[in-house]
């Protein structure tokens, strides 16, 4: 059985450390406590309950890790879990030891899940990933030459690519709403959604909170009016479940998507598809074979074969880990991050923040400009120089670098981000 020295010892030989910025690691850059994580303070934690957060986690301490839109390490407990559910089949696959591990694993992360999300365990399917949630709503609804879905710009290419590659094969019409920088505010979408919804309109798929930048969208509101005309709503919820507060149960989209490896900080290639209940006669399954889920839509749209039963079991203890901390509190501490970026950021000379910084319209991530600097080269330097691991955005579409913090980072570290930046727009890079 590995303990959590041996894990640091793992971490440190493996090509992962190679990933990160070029350091020379040291068995003491993974000082991770033995205890368990102590109580959450009352009221709004300090920092140091956050560095006590942070010290769950393998990354060095010297790393600035701002990535969480795109993949999440893990914290300890999950990593544990998911090395001894794994030691425990492979040192006794028996039938009725991977019965088990599917059976209750999977089940117990989806009661979890459905709680987290404000749902019914009977609506959630487990998938892969966000990707494969879209595609399973898009490859489901039967949609042909009289049927519209409407979809927005600045969706992930499975909401957004995906139903014109899939309207090419069955004929149905896909008409795209466009994004407009900077955040026009929710009832610009609410309204310009509306308008382009027609009598053959069946779906509308749009993104909770964009990766390029930032935007927040008002989901309830969306979801409110779609219903109101007859029309389905799917929300891809890459960039909120996990990090956001959010409750299914009050904003009331048909379909909902998200991923563990980002913002629930869980193990890779599990993720997660609400299908309202309302809907579940509306939807048929892309994938027919063997072991489905045991309630509700699962049964239907779980039945995938073999799966990596002690990653189902590692979900669950993601999920655990999470709600320990409280789902506000995450949702406000990834808010009072962010925000601190928004505000100090745009205090230095040339640089230009795309992501409105009011409450209604943006959360968890940050994308700016650096004033004249390359997009490119000012990652690279962050990353090699000062231990910033982050997402550049090339091109012309806002070009920059976008900032991700998550739980495991403190304040002292969007601190030390300004700082840098603040030197590279003086001296270049």
């Amino acid at each position: 059985m590995l303990n959590r020295r041996d894990f640091a010892r793992v971490f440190a030989l493996s090509g992962t450390a190679a990933l990160l910025p070029s350091r020379t690691w040291a068995l003491d850059d993974f000082d991770i406590p033995s205890e368990p994580l102590p109580p959450r303070p009352l009221g709004a934690p300090d920092e140091k309950y956050w560095q006590d957060i942070r010290a769950r986690y393998l990354l060095p301490r010297d790393v600035i890790f701002v990535n969480a839109a795109n993949l999440c390490p893990s914290p300890l407990p999950v990593i544990e879990s998911l090395y001894n559910q794994s030691k425990g089949y492979e040192t006794n696959p028996s039938p009725s030891v991977r019965s088990g591990l599917m059976r209750d694993g999977r089940e117990t992360a989806r009661d979890l899940l459905a709680t987290m999300l404000g749902a019914t365990k009977e609506e959630i399917v487990i998938t892969r990933n966000t990707s494969e949630g879209n595609n399973y709503v898009s490859s489901g609804l039967q949609l042909g030459p009289d049927d519209e879905v409407i979809v927005f710009s600045d969706n992930h290419p499975t909401n957004l690519n995906a139903w014109r590659e899939k309207a090419k094969r069955f004929g149905f019409t896909v008409t795209t709403v466009q994004h407009v920088v900077p955040h026009p505010g929710g009832q610009y979408y609410v309204d310009l959604f509306a308008k382009a919804i027609t009598p053959k309109t069946k779906l509308i798929g749009f993104t909770h909170l964009t990766s390029n930048s930032g935007d927040l969208f008002p989901a309830k509101e969306i979801c409110a009016m779609a219903r109101s005309r007859g029309v389905l709503t799917l929300l891809d919820g890459a960039q909120t479940f996990g990090a956001l507060d959010v409750n299914l149960g009050d904003i009331k989209p048909d379909f909902y998507t998200g991923s563990a490896h980002k913002w629930p900080c869980g193990p890779k290639e599990c993720g997660v598809l609400f299908v309202n209940k309302d809907v579940h006669d509306r939807i048929w399954p892309s994938v027919i074979g063997v072991y489905p889920g045991a309630v509700g839509i699962s049964q239907k749209l779980e039945g995938m074969g073999q799966r990596d039963d002690a990653r189902l079991v590692a979900f669950a203890e993601s999920i655990r880990f999470r709600e320990s901390i409280g789902r506000k509190v995450i949702d406000e501490r990834l808010r009072q991050l962010s925000g601190y970026l928004i505000t100090e950021l745009k205090k230095l000379d040339g640089v230009q923040v795309y992501t409105d910084p009011a409450p209604d319209r943006s959360a968890n991530l940050v994308v700016f400009k650096p004033g004249a600097l390359d997009p490119r080269r000012f990652t690279t330097a962050l990353n090699m120089n000062e231990g910033v691991v982050a997402t550049v955005r090339a091109g012309q579409d806002r070009p920059g670098l976008r900032v991700s913090p998550h739980l495991y980072n403190t304040l002292d570290e969007m601190q030390r981000l300004v700082a840098a930046t603040k030197k590279y727009l003086a001296s270049g890079v």
